[in-house]
């Protein structure tokens, strides 16, 4: 029963915040899937799984082999492919099936976040509980996740030709599209929570964090570098490169923007600094808000994003010194959507409600 003291919770007002409460977990249930996505995209990619599958089929690809006809007709179309010619030759049935089912079921991951990002969206338009101005927003998510899945096949046909690795270039974009999907969902939903700066935040501060936000979207992008070059892999050492702290062939390719790109000892050295760049920048904006802020969810958000760069940089360093082992370079990419997550976080937390 309601009463003359109580909420009315049958008031428009209430039932708009419970459907904006309603929406927000949505999407953050559709972000969860994202990261898991990212990080199975991880082990995929270094247990060598990525070009198991090679073709592309995305209604009835959701369905594997059942039958061992099934499996050695799709074994046999894999050994018409570069990769079992110069890497995998030899390869018996059984140890491609182990190959076959992280890809596959990194392919089924993807479906499944497009339906479970479909069917709410359907429900709650049919129900006319999306505010008019998330149609848009809405809708450019799921363009772009279609485009994820096209950029994914995209990136895997690179690697079906007579090199058989992926291009570094098209895996940065499949990997920074992950990210930029899930950064504008985690947006829109802490927006729909009301995640907002509960104080007044000097505009310095604000523009610190947004900066900031960029550096660890910089080093997230050079991350792809270091993952489709293979730069782990090399100067496995720390602090130092070798020895050195100005490694020899920085700028040994011509002309020189593809050192960039392609020079994996220049692409690893240029992830440190932009990991070291990104600790300074995040110390610096904790330091500005604990001196100018006093309101709980600003320092809340900036000692969540000091402790995420300080687990990144470790993953990142541990990972480099043991020579990128499967668990923990998973952990490092996950760890860099962590980082993000924090990033958003801390920057929600110093804009004012009104702001997108």
């Amino acid at each position: 029963m309601v009463t003359a003291a109580s909420p009315d919770v049958y008031s428009p007002a209430a039932v708009g915040e419970r459907t904006s409460y309603a929406i927000a977990l949505w999407l953050l249930g559709c972000c969860a899937l994202i990261f898991a996505m990212v990080v199975l995209g991880g082990v995929t990619r270094l247990t060598g799984s990525g070009l198991s599958m090679v073709d592309w089929q995305p209604i009835m690809g959701v369905l594997p082999p059942l039958t061992a006809a099934d499996w050695q007709a799709v074994f046999e179309r894999y050994r018409e492919f570069p990769e079992y010619q110069f890497v995998n030759r030899g390869m018996s049935l059984e140890e491609f099936k182990t190959i076959f089912w992280f890809e596959y079921w990194h392919r089924v991951l993807g479906r499944l976040i497009g339906i479970a990002f479909l069917i709410p969206f359907v429900y709650f338009a049919l129900r006319r509980r999306i505010e008019r101005r998330l149609y848009p927003k809405l809708a450019t998510m799921f363009v772009l996740g279609g485009l994820q899945g096209l950029l994914g096949w995209y990136m895997v046909k690179s690697g079906l030709v007579d090199d058989p690795h992926v291009s570094q270039y098209r895996l940065t974009a499949h990997l920074a599209l992950a990210f930029a999907i899930y950064g504008y969902m985690l947006w829109t939903a802490l927006g729909l929570l009301g995640a907002a700066a509960t104080e007044f935040v000097p505009a310095g501060v604000r523009r610190f964090a947004m900066a900031t936000l960029v550096v660890v979207g910089a080093m997230i992008v050079s991350g792809g570098f270091v993952a489709g070059t293979r730069a782990g892999f090399i100067m496995n050492t720390f602090p130092d490169m070798q020895g050195e702290w100005l490694p020899g062939g920085l700028f040994a390719l011509e002309p020189l923007w593809r050192n960039f790109f392609e020079n994996a000892v220049s692409i690893q050295f240029w992830h440190r600094v932009g990991a070291l760049t990104a600790a300074i920048a995040v110390v610096t904006l904790w330091l500005m808000v604990t001196a100018t802020l006093t309101g709980r969810r600003a320092r809340r958000a900036v000692n969540l994003l000091a402790a995420a760069v300080a687990l990144q940089i470790t993953l990142g360093i541990a990972t480099l010194l043991s020579k990128v082992p499967v668990v923990l370079g998973a952990a490092h990419q996950g760890g860099a959507l962590l980082l993000l997550t924090a990033a958003l976080f801390a920057l929600r937390a110093l804009y004012p409600a009104s702001r997108p």
